[in-house]
């Protein structure tokens, strides 16, 4: 087993713990890049919201 060797039992368990936290740091960091960036711009990628923000 190559995971193993390369990390250990120990440090393969700390990772494991650390999943979730690190997951939810990129997922709010995500939504933090959306919000400071051009948000309308960004949200014209979705279909539902696509022609609120349209000029006329």
């Amino acid at each position: 087993m190559l995971s193993t060797r390369f990390l250990g039992l120990c440090y393969r368990e700390l990772a494991k713990n650390w999943i979730p936290t690190a997951s939810m740091k990129g997922t709010v960091g995500a939504i933090g890049l959306v919000w400071a960036s051009d948000w309308p711009l960004t949200l014209d990628w979705l279909p539902p919201i696509n022609g609120k923000f349209k000029d006329d």
